[in-house]
């Protein structure tokens, strides 16, 4: 799609209609997601005023002194990095009462701060609108030609072919959606990842509850969570695959991993739950990603040619990045993003799920007629097995592959290139 630059010079995001949704019918809004996606940009597009909690030192000190004072000004109001001046939720909240008003306040946070300090509850309040790394249609690496709701509606698919090609989208992937690095070589953008992860490891992720954490056994467990992108691997697994002289145990895995999930940098896919009629057994485990395939690319030291010399690897950090623009798409749609898994041993990628019933499903090929057709045959095994007196027919069964045509197919599955699907 052509890039969409309003007056003031900012890239439109799919989250804006989320964001204005949210102002237009609560009092507050807080944007979450991993530093660098462009929140503070969205806030700021929207805000008349502002606070930047991490560059006003002054700001944080008057919060719990003169409360209400960080408040004061044009609204809707920019707090941003609201974490680090914690007492300012309450003072968010008790404000939010006075006169009723809605659009007031924006918060941005790039990490979930303790339960505690939110345990006064912003319901009715605040509303929460999830920010990741752009996609590609923000990126202008797809044409956004077949919109998520129509596939949800059930249209019919006939999409160009778009200008993209393999490598194109192979360098997106290990580019990433990072807002700084638009027009960035992909060597540069690695660069600047691996200096991301690098302080990730070392300050963020014990800066995020104040427990301080070994940062060479994180670096160890976020390489084996990119190994294992894609994949249901269990925190043993994870644990076990952290090698070096100090292994991590299961328990030391899980608590650097829920810090990485409250830091938005990992972000597993649930299981679906849906009612079948097979006596096969759902599975639960959740499918481990992280927000952008471009830190597992990054974590493992793969550039473009690397991966394109090891499809497998390829594939699954593709699955990857359809699941994130998938997850991106779904939000302005209403729509929530799970995988499928039973103890028949069938599998598939990615189940959208609308709020109002509306289901597809999407298996993630790279392409190839052989990969085409086994992901057809897994997409009608599933609709074969989910029962239809419970839950309405799948909107659309759909071939999620990296470039060519997209189009419906007799059998009644769909094939659409990544870089053909928008909001």
């Amino acid at each position: 799609m052509p890039v969409t630059l309003t007056p003031d010079g900012y890239r439109e995001r799919v989250a804006d209609a989320v964001v204005a949704r949210a102002l237009a019918a609560m009092p507050a809004v807080v944007i979450e997601g991993p530093k660098g996606c462009g929140k503070t940009w969205t806030g700021r597009n929207f805000a008349r005023s502002e606070v930047l909690f991490d560059r006003d030192l002054n700001a944080r000190r008057s919060v719990p002194l003169v409360p209400g004072l960080t408040l004061e000004g044009a609204e809707p109001r920019l707090l941003d990095e609201w974490q680090l001046a914690p007492e300012v939720w309450n003072q968010v909240r008790r404000a939010s009462d006075e006169g009723h008003r809605t659009g007031r306040f924006i918060l941005t946070g790039s990490a979930a701060p303790a339960d505690d300090i939110t345990r006064h509850s912003g319901a009715g309040r605040v509303s929460r609108v999830r920010m990741r790394p752009m996609s590609l249609l923000e990126t202008g690496e797809s044409t956004g030609d077949v919109s998520l709701e129509a596939l949800l509606e059930g249209e019919p698919v006939a999409a160009r072919r778009p200008d993209a090609d393999f490598q194109d989208v192979v360098a997106a992937l290990c580019r990433g959606g990072w807002p700084r690095l638009l027009g960035r070589s992909v060597a540069d953008a690695q660069l600047f990842l691996d200096d991301y992860i690098a302080e990730l490891c070392r300050t963020d992720v014990s800066s995020v509850d104040g427990v301080a954490r070994d940062p060479g056994g994180v670096a160890r467990l976020v390489a084996s969570i990119a190994r294992n992108v894609a994949t249901t691997a269990s925190f043993s697994k994870l644990a076990v695959e952290t090698a070096g002289d100090r292994p991590l145990n299961r328990a030391t895995a899980t608590e650097y991993l829920r810090s990485l999930e409250r830091l938005f940098v990992v972000e597993d896919v649930p299981a679906w739950r849906s009612h079948l009629r097979s006596r096969a057994t759902l599975q639960s485990s959740p499918k481990r990603h992280f927000v952008d395939p471009s830190l597992a690319a990054a974590a493992l030291g793969a550039a473009p040619g690397r991966l394109l010399a090891d499809l497998e690897a390829l594939g699954l950090l593709f699955e990857s990045l359809a699941v994130r623009d998938l997850r991106i798409y779904s939000q302005a749609a209403r729509a929530s993003v799970y995988h499928y898994r039973d103890s028949n041993q069938l599998e598939v990628d990615a189940i959208v799920e609308a709020r109002d019933g509306r289901w597809l499903a999407a298996e993630v090929k790279l392409g190839g007629v052989e990969g085409i057709e086994q992901a057809a045959r897994s997409l009608l095994r599933l609709s074969d097995r989910v029962d239809d007196s419970r839950l309405p027919a799948p909107s659309k069964l759909l071939i999620v592959t990296a470039t060519g045509y997209g189009y419906d197919r007799p059998d009644g599955t769909t094939v659409l290139p990544l870089t053909a699907l928008g909001v």
